[in-house]
């Protein structure tokens, strides 16, 4: 497996699509409602790299298999901190270690940019949060019927946090 940084998306904006469109048709909670609509996914690559922004991708079998986006706090006082935001892996890839390493890379990330802060959010039940835990995050709390998923249907969500200095 191969994680590499996305600075121009034009590049891989068609795989990216499709991976989203496959991601939200499994049924994983990212904010967009089944089916998702390939102009819609298009559109949301589009607007996603910023100067706050990092993006990754896990290459394997020559494809992306996953995905996973750095969000540097901008605010004056949060310099410290960023977000782990859209970790995704394709359906066909999962259970294979991606969603792991794209966030220790993340953290890696993360660490070269001075932020020792993490924060994130995930549906309760998920198997993210498995990971999250197995990964050294600390659950904050939950938030009833934070999120709808794909289908419609309301989910509570949880928040996170990982210190690491």
């Amino acid at each position: 497996m191969q994680i590499r940084e996305i600075n121009e998306i034009h590049h891989d904006q068609e795989e990216l699509s499709h991976l989203f469109q496959e991601v939200i048709a499994s049924g994983a909670s990212m904010n967009y409602f089944h089916p998702m609509h390939h102009e819609t996914a298009m559109r949301y690559w589009e607007g996603v790299l910023s100067e706050h922004v990092r993006l990754f991708v896990a290459i394997l079998d020559g494809q992306i298999a996953g995905t996973v986006q750095l969000h540097l706090s901008d605010k004056e006082n949060g310099q410290h901190r960023a977000e782990v935001a859209k970790l995704m892996t394709h359906p066909v890839f999962r259970r294979k270690g991606v969603g792991k390493a794209l966030l220790q890379h993340a953290e890696k990330m993360a660490t070269e940019e001075n932020r020792w802060l993490l924060m994130l959010d995930t549906e309760k039940g998920s198997a993210a949060n498995a990971l999250y835990l197995s990964e050294g995050y600390q659950l904050i709390g939950e938030v009833p019927a934070y999120s709808q998923d794909p289908f419609g249907e309301y989910k509570d969500g949880n928040a996170y946090y990982k210190l690491l200095k």
